[in-house]
């Protein structure tokens, strides 16, 4: 019998010995795979410098802005920089007449200026330069080369509007001066047809053909005139590129140099590197060999997002590596909750199976619940969301998905096939931190001998928290009306961020007899070693922002951002922040009323408000800025805060329903709600201390462009975790004890009901 056991345990010990050895290969070729992936995903402007611009685009012919022109639009801007160069650029076309470009790289920001700025438009017009037709008449693309009747190189346009073409052309017969003039980028401040009938057909004029029209006709176009073979083919790539109905008018625009570009992206890869290998050890400190796994599944989670990154063709931008490096720091809590309830069982007696069979079971609705409620988050933070705040919901979205394979599926398969070798049947304290001795034995009558926190009263506390935060927004209230607000950023108020980094030391009355040589206006000056951040009223153009950026690098030899938002933007983005923070916590409200009952979720929400209520108090009390990145934090925070009391209220519900008390008294609830507190307490702060690690690290190592956004996460998960607590249970049991003892409408039963119940034996 005894040679049987050991027989048994040699062979559970060169199982674990093979699967330890196909994991440590598995780690090592994922750490070979990080490099080359990495290189070859497709980085922001944020990290490699380049430029971005927002035009609002409108018909040349003041006719409405269609789905088809807005997409033509799109076609031809994606033609004009296939010409410089750019490696994935971005072209996002948002709403019904905005377009946003982004191109990383650029080598020469003036010219790809330029080249979007004049995007070439085809007309057709009189003699005396009124409008006839544009350039919707025509195919798209129906430019080609072909010959004239003489031989030479000519122009072909296909008409796709032949009834239009045709109309024009049978009223033009009838002009005086019965001609089509041809135009490309007609500008009616320096091209008229009497001043360049002589050169028009000829190479550098935007007269390209004017023709005679004796009689009405419907069929294709030839442009013809002194054009080299070489010169037609570029006019008929130009007009390919170029043919479109609209005008692009420049709203905002954003410049980030290469070298501030370079770090912010080491900063915050050291930033996360760092951040990964403190969970890393938190995680073998608190599980043990479980904390290895866990740490191994979660090097695959970031192996995994990356990869999913580059087969979508995702463009990494700042915002991107925040959401990662904090959805590691969230998908760990998939694996803390599942723990916590393993080491709950055995604390029970349970086997080591039967524990992890029972906890995967138990934890599972928990996780579902949590990251169905961020999803729902993340969604509508890249519906309504512009620019970095899109960006950061797709990274949010992927590493939701990511952490169901990784840190349920494989997580547990991982841990199945351990416990299955019975190696660690008897070594629990090695596998997840549980004392053989602190099991009772079932089978001997004992009881529980570990139940931690089992004399804390959690509500006890509560009315102090509830002080603490009265007294946090009260001062918060006091700065908001004393300051007139928030410190709002550029995005918010309009105008243009100037960021400058060099050696000089300047002073802030330097800097205003600057901005007062460019003639600008100065809103906010903030100096920090060699950052210089500056904020003006003035909406810079293209040639404005060539400007002061030849003057701040001519005279300081300082590296030049500078971000420019127009009153459009403005407006659009508060409107779209206020109404995605709306539906953000209207959707909460149903699905967890849906999930639960109208108690919890009206107790979450409101623990939810005193969530971002706090973090809009300290930051109206530091006068921290307010950007969109600000707004990503704040809906971040919403998925993150609900996901703590979801947690909290499914230990609730699940006890309730386990104690099966038809008449639950006042006292019994607040007992199985301070039960359930302390049942999830040791899972609550393991997780937001594994969440709060990266965004310290991000905030101390980090690059400054996301600084504020990591306070604004840091505040709200501090402020999650003991409003999860604290305040969303003694909310519910507010509103559930108002419920006890009121009479439940009784369902009616029939007699049929009745008579089928006992033929069915039931109550026999």
């Amino acid at each position: 019998m005894e040679q049987k056991k050991e027989q048994k345990k040699q062979k559970g010990k060169k199982k674990t010995i093979t699967l330890c050895t196909i994991l440590i290969i598995l780690t090592i070729a994922m750490g070979f795979c990080f490099p080359p992936l990495f290189k070859s995903l497709n980085f922001g402007l944020d990290l490699q410098g380049g430029f971005e611009v927002l035009y609002e685009v409108k018909s040349i012919d003041g006719s409405k802005m269609t789905e088809e022109k807005m997409t033509s639009t799109y076609k031809t801007l994606s033609k004009r920089i296939d010409g410089l160069g750019v490696s994935e650029p971005e072209i996002i076309i948002e709403g019904n007449n905005k377009i946003r470009v982004k191109l990383a790289g650029v080598q020469n920001e003036d010219e790809a200026r330029r080249q979007l700025a004049t995007v070439a438009t085809l007309s057709f017009r009189d003699t005396e330069d009124n409008l006839l037709m544009t350039s919707d008449v025509l195919a798209s693309g129906g430019a080609k080369i072909t010959e004239d009747a003489s031989g030479n190189p000519a122009v072909l346009l296909s008409v796709k509007d032949k009834d239009k073409f045709y109309a024009v052309t049978n009223r033009i017969k009838d002009y005086k001066e019965n001609m089509i003039v041809i135009w490309l980028d007609y500008d009616k401040t320096k091209n008229s047809y009497t001043a360049e009938k002589d050169s028009c057909g000829t190479s550098g004029s935007n007269c390209l053909s004017a023709a005679t029209v004796s009689q009405g006709f419907a069929s294709d176009v030839i442009i013809q005139g002194n054009f080299t073979a070489d010169e037609v083919s570029n006019l008929v790539d130009l007009i390919n590129s170029g043919s479109l109905p609209s005008k692009l008018t420049e709203i905002s625009s954003k410049t980030v140099g290469a070298s501030f570009g370079d770090e912010t992206l080491q900063k915050t890869l050291i930033a996360g590197i760092i951040g990964v290998v403190c969970i890393i050890v938190i995680l073998v400190f608190i599980y043990h060999f479980a904390g290895i796994i866990s740490s191994i599944t979660m090097i695959m989670y970031t192996l995994l997002v990356f990869f999913i990154f580059w087969l979508i063709g995702g463009v990494l931008t700042l915002p991107g590596i925040a959401a990662l490096v904090l959805g590691i720091g969230m998908a760990i809590d998939a694996n803390v909750i599942t723990y916590s309830r393993i080491k709950d069982e055995l604390y029970k007696g349970r086997s080591l199976e039967t524990a992890f069979k029972m906890g995967s079971k138990e934890s599972f609705s928990s996780i579902f619940d949590s990251n169905v409620t961020t999803l729902l988050v993340a969604i509508i933070m890249f519906i309504f969301g512009e620019s970095s705040v899109k960006g950061f919901a797709t990274m949010l979205i992927i590493t939701i998905f990511v952490t169901i394979i990784t840190m349920i599926i494989i997580t547990r398969f991982i841990l199945k096939a351990f416990i299955h070798t019975n190696y660690f049947s008897d070594k629990t304290n090695l596998f997840i931190h549980v004392k053989k001795e602190n099991i009772p034995n079932v089978e001997k009558n004992e009881e529980i001998k570990v139940i931690p926190f089992k004399n804390v009263n959690f509500l006890r506390p509560a009315k102090v928290f509830i002080a603490i935060s009265c007294f946090i927004l009260l001062i918060g209230g006091i700065f908001f009306v004393c300051n007139k607000g928030f410190n709002l950023g550029v995005d918010f108020k309009a105008g243009s961020d100037i960021t400058l980094v060099t050696e000089n030391k300047l002073t802030k009355e330097a800097i205003r007899k600057d901005l007062k040589e460019l003639n600008l206006k100065e809103t906010e000056i903030t100096i920090n070693h060699e950052n210089i951040d500056i904020m003006v009223s003035d909406v810079l153009n293209a040639n404005k922002v060539k400007k002061v950026k030849n003057h701040f690098t001519d005279k300081y030899n300082a590296k030049v951002d500078i971000g420019v938002v127009s009153n459009v933007v403005k407006q659009q983005l508060i409107n779209n922040a206020l109404l995605s923070v709306l539906i953000a916590i209207l959707g909460i409200i149903l699905y967890i009323s849906f999930r639960f009952k109208f108690s919890y979720g009206i107790a979450s929400v409101i623990a939810l408000l005193h969530d971002l209520f706090i973090i809009f108090a300290i930051f109206a009390i530091t006068r921290l800025e307010v950007s969109t990145m600000f707004i990503a934090a704040v809906l971040a925070i919403i998925g993150y805060s609900i996901n703590d009391t979801i947690v909290c209220f499914d230990r609730i519900r699940e006890n309730i329903e386990k104690s099966n008390d038809k008449n639950l008294t006042k006292e019994r609830l607040e007992e199985i709600t301070n039960i359930s507190i302390r049942e999830t307490f040791t899972r609550t702060i393991w997780t937001s201390i594994t969440t709060i690690i990266p965004v310290l690290t991000l905030i101390f190592l980090g690059s400054k462009e996301i600084f504020n956004f990591n306070i604004a996460m840091l505040i709200g998960l501090i402020s999650g975790t003991y409003s999860s607590i604290f305040i969303a249970t003694i909310l519910f049991l507010m509103i559930e004890k108002k419920n006890i003892g009121k009479k439940r409408k009784q369902k009616k039963v029939y007699k049929d009901d009745i008579e089928e119940r006992m033929i069915k034996g039931v109550n026999c």
